[in-house]
């Protein structure tokens, strides 16, 4: 399906958003966009707000938390939030004024309570609603702002906190509380006003929300949708990313991929249906670099499929049924797939639920993702296999009663009343979705429990928060040896099994690289690495497939020359839904169903 005209941007206005699933393509489509419009001859400013930005590594240069222009694009300039940048500065302005006049234990102790992902989460919104206030005289010459948005649940919640701590403040509250960085919010209440205004201003503000064409990132952009429009944010178009042109040959993994997308396109949710939506074609290489982006909003041509012969692509067998077969034995862990939003990571921690507990082990499979439901991954019902997610919101709601009914206990009215008014604060989710978390890791000790994490810049703040409080338990008890933290279980090779999920491309695998690094600085060794989705193992015939597998040999061999343990699940003409599909990922040799034509 090729299209020439894209309504998205049509009378673009001041403020882009682009939302959506991980790995559907929103930097590279942020990117493009941002493209075309300086070409036009307008000034743009194109933002990062993902915890693990890659808009550096698309235009080739090294952008960070200040705005910097990129000299190949007269007209663009970019930015990206850096969290840890943006806290550290917003710990400064709050220890600054008392440094030297409190004594060094104290200010410790502050510091502690400022290095939470509470504090990097503040910090973080506080630069983001400046842009969306104009608060900053160096944004007044940008005709358009584009935000290439973190996966959809970081970004849902970073679109309602601006009404969150409004409300928070409109109701007098306000005090430091959970982990102490509150202070200093009153100062922005105008802004957080400003804020809501403009995310509400259809003049102002267009969500774009982009999928593939897949059952599962419609579905997510459909809940998107209402959740977004819930808080005001109603002009919101859709972008379908990387849709397979009709193939022109008898290749059955062609002809199964584009069935299969037609099929997701014909079935758009109904809440879908109303909005205006675009295609976009699949290109036959990745989009990294100004040459592939300038193709990315135009029609893939023939000539681009067939301009020389792609080079034949194979890959050793490396089942994902051969790290299952390491982790049986010792009959309970902790298992935590880890990676970049959209390389698969519910696809692999379901598969390897469903074959423990079809080898008869009690297995608990949860997620951490506040945008992932495995129930529609499994679709089923499986002996010894327990499902659940870590919900931030019921997860609140629950510490929230569990401390009123036990610190609140002993009130008066009054304080009671201020004690749940201290539960409100945005902050509370912090701890609630760590103690739901750290629930979990204890549950290992005798069953399996394998873990679907957030996508990685959320998953890192949970672990951040994770080490403030093994830190804060390790000071309390000095010398004493005899305690256990949630991380030191992490830590532990025999206890945890650490997977890094990614794809044969060369964003994702960076990503996962640098992923592991800041695990090993957690004391935290990844375990094993699995690459999702390999073309090259699936061994198509069209042209544009096979150019696109020839391409994952070089990613494929950085991984394996590297790592000692790596399983390579090919591409499937069906998605692993349900589970005999799971199963059948986890198998020896993966089955491959005869495609049936549409």
């Amino acid at each position: 399906m090729t299209v020439s005209h894209l309504q998205f941007l049509d009378a673009a206005p001041r403020f882009l958003f682009f939302t959506g699933k991980g790995g559907v393509g929103k930097t590279s489509l942020a990117c493009a966009c941002a493209i075309t419009l300086a070409g036009a001859g307008t000034r743009v400013l194109l933002v990062s707000t993902d915890p693990a930005s890659n808009v550096g590594q698309v235009f080739g240069l090294s952008i960070g938390n200040t705005i910097t222009d990129v000299p190949a694009v007269p007209g663009l300039s970019a930015l990206e939030i850096d969290p840890e940048q943006a806290a550290a500065a917003y710990r400064e302005r709050i220890i600054a004024p008392v440094r030297g006049l409190l004594p060094d234990a104290e200010l410790a102790t502050i510091t502690e309570q400022l290095s939470g992902s509470c504090t990097t989460e503040i910090a973080s919104f506080n630069e983001f609603t400046t842009l969306l206030t104009d608060d900053d005289a160096a944004l007044a010459g940008f005709d358009h702002v584009l935000f290439d948005t973190a996966p959809t649940g970081h970004t849902i919640r970073l679109l309602q906190l601006p009404g969150s701590w409004t409300e928070f403040l409109d109701d007098g509250k306000g005090d430091p509380s959970c982990l102490g960085p509150l202070s200093g919010l009153e100062k922005q209440r105008s802004m957080y006003a400003g804020a809501v205004a403009a995310l509400a201003d259809a003049a102002r503000t267009r969500l774009v929300l982009v999928a593939r064409a897949q059952r599962s990132t419609l579905a997510e952009i459909a809940r998107t949708h209402a959740e977004l429009a819930a808080i005001g944010l109603t002009t919101q178009h859709v972008v379908i990313n990387g849709v397979l042109p009709r193939p022109d040959v008898d290749d059955p993994v062609a002809h199964a991929i584009y069935d299969r997308e037609q099929r997701a396109i014909a079935e758009l949710p109904r809440e879908l249906q109303a909005l205006p939506v675009d295609y976009i074609d699949l290109k036959p290489t990745n989009i990294v670099g100004l040459g592939a982006l300038a193709t990315l909003l135009h029609p893939t041509s023939t000539d681009q499929q067939l301009d020389e012969p792609a080079p034949a692509a194979d890959v050793d067998a490396a089942p994902l049924s051969a790290l299952i077969d390491e982790l049986e034995p010792r009959g309970h862990g902790l298992i935590m797939c880890m990676g970049k939003g959209g390389v698969g990571k519910t696809t692999v921690a379901a598969a390897i639920a469903v074959a423990l507990a079809g080898r008869g082990h009690q297995v608990h499979l949860t997620t951490t993702d506040p945008a992932a439901h495995l129930t529609h991954t499994l679709t089923g019902h499986l002996d010894n296999l327990t499902v659940s997610r870590i919900d931030p919101a019921e997860a609140t709601e629950q510490y929230r009663r569990r401390v009123l009914a036990t610190k609140g206990a002993h009130l008066d009215e009054q304080g009671r009343a201020t004690l749940a008014e201290d539960l409100r604060s945005p902050c509370t989710e912090e701890v609630a979705v760590f103690q739901a978390f750290s629930r979990v890791i204890n549950q290992s000790r005798r069953t399996f429990v394998v873990v679907d994490t957030a996508p990685t810049g959320h998953t890192l703040l949970l672990l951040d928060a994770t080490g403030s409080y093994h830190r804060e338990i390790a000071r309390q008890m000095g010398e004493q040896t005899s305690f256990t933290t949630p991380m030191m279980r992490l830590q532990n090779p025999d206890e945890t099994k650490v997977l890094l999920v990614t794809l044969a491309e060369t964003t994702p695998r960076l990503e996962a690289e640098g992923l592991q690094q800041d695990l090993q600085r957690a004391g935290i060794t990844p375990w094993a690495w699995v690459i999702n989705n390999s073309l090259a193992a699936a061994h198509p015939t069209s042209p544009l497939l096979a150019r696109r597998a020839a391409a994952e040999l070089d990613e494929i061999a950085a991984i394996t020359t590297t790592h000692d343990r790596v399983a390579v699940i090919p591409m499937l003409p069906a998605e692993p839904v349900g589970i005999s599909a799971l199963e059948n990922l986890a198998a020896s040799t993966p089955h491959v169903p005869t495609p049936i034509h549409l």
